[in-house]
Parts: C-alpha cells; sequence; structure tokens
C-alpha cells in the first residue's frame, strides 16, 4: 500500500491519518515513543501504518501480484505492486468513497498544512511536490503512474527498472486489477478492526 490507500484506510481521525502518513518515517517501538511530541492518537496512526503493510505484505493475493513480477524486478516487485494498488484504487475511487478523488486529495494537501508542526522538516520537500503536484489524484492515470514510479527509481540506491513497470501493468491489468478488487476489502475490515482495539 502507498500514500492514497494508507490515507484512505485511516478513516476521518486527522490525528490517525498524520499518524499514518508518518508510519515510514518514525522508526523504533511505539511504546519508546510515549514521550515524543506526537499524542496518543498520532502513535495509533503510526501503528496502523504498519498493521496495514505487515498484513499486505503477508496476504495470499498481494503475494500472487508481487509472483508476477518477480522474475523481472525482484526484491523491487513489492514497491511495483503498492503503486499498482494505489493506481487502481484512485481509477475506481468512486467506488470506496462518496467524494471524489480530487476532493480527497485537496482536503489531506489541506491537513498536512494545518498540521505542518507535527511534519518533519526532512520531508518539507516532498510534502510541497505532493502538494503542488497532486500526487494523489494523479494516481489515477497511466502517466501519472509512470511518473511516480521514475520518482522512486531515481532514489533507489540500485538500478531497479522500476521506471517501467507500468507497461507491465498495461500488459497484465485486467489480473492485476482482480487482485486488488478481492484484497482491499479485507486490509478495509482488517484496518477497521486494529483501529477499534489499537495495541503496540
Amino acid at each position: 500500500m502507498n500514500y492514497l490507500s494508507h490515507i484512505y484506510l485511516s478513516g476521518q481521525d486527522e490525528d490517525i491519518i498524520i499518524g499514518n502518513f508518518l508510519g515510514d518515517y518514525v522508526k523504533g517501538h511505539l511504546s519508546k515513543l510515549e514521550k515524543s511530541p506526537y499524542n496518543k492518537r498520532v502513535l495509533t496512526g503510526i501503528a496502523l501504518h504498519r498493521q496495514i503493510d505487515s498484513y499486505t505484505d503477508a496476504h495470499p493475493t498481494v503475494r500472487k501480484s508481487t509472483e508476477r513480477l518477480k522474475s523481472k524486478y525482484h526484491k523491487f516487485s513489492g514497491i511495483i505492486v503498492d503503486m499498482y494498488y494505489d493506481h487502481i484504487l484512485a481509477k475506481n475511487f468512486h467506488q470506496f468513497s462518496d467524494i471524489p478523488l480530487t476532493q480527497f486529495s485537496q482536503q489531506f494537501y489541506e491537513l498536512l498544512a494545518r498540521r505542518s508542526d507535527d511534519i518533519p522538516a526532512a520531508l518539507d520537500r516532498m510534502v510541497v511536490s505532493m502538494t503542488t503536484r497532486d500526487w494523489l489524484s494523479n494516481y489515477a492515470t497511466l502517466e501519472g503512474l509512470s511518473w511516480a514510479l521514475r520518482g522512486i527509481a531515481s532514489r533507489l540506491k540500485f538500478v531497479s527498472g522500476i521506471e517501467n513497470a507500468t507497461d507491465d501493468l498495461v500488459a497484465d491489468y485486467h489480473r492485476f486489477e482482480e487482485d486488488f478488487m478481492a484484497f482491499f476489502p479485507e486490509v478495509q475490515a482488517h484496518s477497521v478492526r486494529f483501529l477499534e482495539q489499537p495495541s503496540f
């Protein structure tokens, strides 16, 4: 799961959304972060992010998606599938939300602006790029997906080839979309259960 999926799975609580957004950037066991500047709900959002990632990585349907790419992209297959799934969610957002993707995206960018004090300075450039280029809405197009994959490839320390992975999605689109549609309701249910009784 990438940014759009994580934000969507956070629900309506702004603290949970901020925590989930920060999930990849806050390290260490959460029990040791109780003296951090983050409140309990933000920490719950960080925990939710980790729950979503571990659930996704272990899910047999997601593994079926990654296996299609393993021979070509090896350890980078999971990153690519995360991006594919965000693209498919964005393209079909009307099936999952009562508000349009563009409105959902703008609401999130406005939240980032309101909660800028909670965002580490190291993420400032990324947040500016995300909001000015409208990453979340652009995931809905193959062109937007290609742009995002090129950006990720440029930041990796190793040659991955993932900048070309949009071609692999197009070649097998219906199977990746079927995988996503089977998997996403299950990760939605898992996220709801976790938020009802969070533990970390």
